[in-house]
């Protein structure tokens, strides 16, 4: 049986959770949310997701 939740479901969950927990000043939230929005959109975006992708490879130990 596979459970399909939507991954913005899941992050809504994990942020709420963590703030919650780790109580995190307010600015330092909203500036890695901005910071990353505006991150996404700049000539860094290919490096990013190329270390991303390289670290769920790692992670998961997936070879292709």
């Amino acid at each position: 049986m596979n459970v399909e939740i939507p991954l913005v479901l899941l992050l809504a969950v994990f942020g709420y959770f963590g703030i919650k927990l780790f109580r995190p000043p307010t600015w330092l939230v909203v500036t890695l949310l901005l910071g990353g929005f505006l991150l996404a959109d700049t000539f860094l975006a290919p490096a990013i997701e190329g270390t991303a992708e390289t670290g769920v490879q790692v992670v998961n130990e997936t070879n292709d």
